[in-house]
């Protein structure tokens, strides 16, 4: 029996690492999706089988049809994903060009439409799935420093909304999880106001095990030491 399929868009040594240890753990095959291979590529050879890099722009929808058709065709349908790609474009309205403002958005918005758009025929052909937005909570207020971050979470959160409602009904699990605190670095000493990666990656796994008659949608994760 093939495994099932989880896909991490977005990976580094934090968030992005945990979040294909767990699932990884839990016996799915693993597609971890970034921009750059380098430290990817060092997470394929830790895991071992079943753990595939590939190069993809999330913000690329030609990147991004190319990546998961790869993935499709060296691992088998998607049953999980993770989107974790994440632009942290900061700065005030004054600072900030269009550009980067744009940028953002394609990051943290665009990409999780275009990322989901792959994977959604295929759940819904199974009428089963999970889709795991990592937002920030920032989608729930802005400030001076996020005038870019903070509109292109707002609308991930949005859309996430929206694919929930829609999806749903037909099987398919859309949730967010909200972080809200700063995420401690690999190898540090728990502090109280930081969070841990693998703690972060264990509700992301809990939410796609969630019974279809009590699913979640919106999570938000804070560290207990948080003022």
């Amino acid at each position: 029996m093939s495994k099932p399929v989880c896909v991490v868009v977005g990976i580094g040594p934090k968030n992005g690492a945990a979040f294909a240890r767990r699932f990884h753990a839990a016996g799915y095959s693993v597609a971890l999706l970034s921009r750059k291979t380098e430290f990817s590529e060092k997470l394929v050879k830790e895991l071992g089988s079943d753990a595939r890099a590939y190069a993809c722009d999330v913000a690329d929808e030609a990147a991004v049809k190319a990546a998961f058709s790869a993935v499709t065709n060296d691992l088998g349908a998607v049953d999980v994903l993770v989107f974790n790609a994440g632009s942290g474009t900061w700065g005030n309205i004054e600072e900030l060009d269009a550009k980067a403002f744009e940028q953002s958005w394609r990051v943290n918005t665009l990409g999780a439409f275009l990322s989901s758009k792959q994977v959604i025929p295929g759940m819904l052909e199974k009428a089963a799935g999970n889709i795991v937005v990592i937002g920030a909570t920032a989608s729930l207020r802005g400030k001076p420093f996020t005038t870019a971050f903070a509109p292109a979470k707002a609308a991930q959160r949005s859309l996430a909304q929206a694919m929930a409602r829609h999806l749903g009904p037909k099987g398919v699990h859309v949730s967010l999880l909200i972080i809200d605190g700063q995420i401690a670095e690999p190898d540090d000493a728990q502090q109280p106001t930081t969070l841990d990666p693998a703690a972060i990656a264990e509700a992301a796994y809990t939410l796609t095990q969630q019974p279809k008659s009590a699913w979640t949608f919106e999570l938000d994760l804070r560290p207990f030491g948080e003022n």
